[in-house]
């Protein structure tokens, strides 16, 4: 049915619990900045909607907790780069070594461990950031040319259903280019553009059960996420009602916002540990398939652009003037 086994990765968190901890310490930390912010924002709307009349303050309540939320979001999406090499591919890092059995450090030094393994292998945070967007681009590509495979067949009504498998397919690649990732370090390669595009060929030519097994996590991450999400309503409406002009859209708000930090800080990696057993099980002993390489490079110009970057790239993580 699958090619992961749920103890193997229960055993990968438990031994990259320091590192799990400082993922929760950090999503749940960007979750309450939300709440303080967002909280802060209505406060300062609900005193200067004192100078009006009752529906100016609810007005300004609402706008005042609009604008923080928002300008949270600012800073986070600022901060994207940072959290994808310190807190993701971190994480993805010392998870590979565990599958590997190499031994990993104790307590804080887990995460300067795994920092050093992203440096090594990418550099500043800036090149993994570009590694990672072009991956993105190119599994985009990859999903479309399975998906184009299928609509060939004489199956009636096969368009509606293509729209919804499309849709959830769309969902279910969300974390392969983290497991793509990995594959550059696991292989110890110098060459981040390099090993990106190796592993996206290997992960073309085995899309269809690479797929499959993202599809079942999918089905894990989000039906859990609903359920914490059904969770955190109830402390989520209590902050609400201690928040000047009790502003109604904040409960909703702020429960997604604290499943959302159980999503990407418990329940995400756990997929991930899961994902990467798969990719490793079923690419184990390959090699890059030319025609599939061909196939994906006339369907994606990011993949183009990752063999351009693979050939300017110079070991010592800089790139060769052209």
């Amino acid at each position: 049915m699958w090619d992961f086994n749920f103890s193997t990765a229960f055993g990968l968190m438990r031994k990259t619990a320091p590192f799990l901890i400082f993922r929760i310490a950090v999503y749940f930390g960007i979750a309450m900045a939300y709440v303080l912010v967002t909280g802060t924002g209505a406060g300062i709307g609900y005193g200067v909607g004192g100078f009006g009349d009752e529906d100016f303050r609810v007005s300004a309540t609402a706008w005042g907790g609009a604008i923080g939320l928002g300008a949270t979001a600012g800073v986070i999406y600022l901060m994207r780069e940072y959290l994808l090499y310190v807190v993701k591919a971190g994480h993805i890092a010392v998870m590979v070594e565990a599958l590997d059995g190499r031994e990993l450090p104790k307590g804080k030094g887990q995460i300067s461990y795994a920092k050093t393994i992203i440096t090594d292998r990418f550099g500043e945070a800036s090149v993994l950031f570009a590694v990672d967007q072009l991956i993105k681009g190119v599994i985009k590509a990859i999903t479309g040319l399975v998906q184009g495979l299928l609509s060939i067949l004489p199956i009636p009504g096969l368009d509606k259903i293509m729209a919804i498998v499309r849709a959830y397919l769309r969902l279910a690649v969300g974390l392969i280019d983290e497991v793509i990732l990995a594959h550059g370090i696991r292989t110890r390669s110098e060459n981040p553009y390099a090993s990106a595009k190796e592993a996206l060929v290997l992960y073309g030519q085995n899309a269809k059960p690479m797929m499959k097994n993202a599809a079942w996590l999918t089905l894990f991450t989000w039906g859990l996420s609903i359920i914490v999400f059904l969770i955190m309503l109830a402390p989520a409406a209590a902050i609400v009602y201690v928040m000047p002009g009790a502003w109604s859209a904040g409960g909703m708000v702020f429960a997604l916002l604290f499943a959302w930090a159980v999503k990407v800080a418990v329940i995400e990696p756990f997929a991930i540990a899961c994902l990467l057993q798969a990719f490793f099980k079923v690419t184990d002993g390959q090699a890059p398939n030319p025609e599939w390489e061909a196939k994906i490079d006339n369907a994606s110009a990011k993949f183009q652009a990752l063999g351009e970057k693979a050939k300017t790239w110079v070991t010592g993580g800089a790139e060769a003037k052209m």
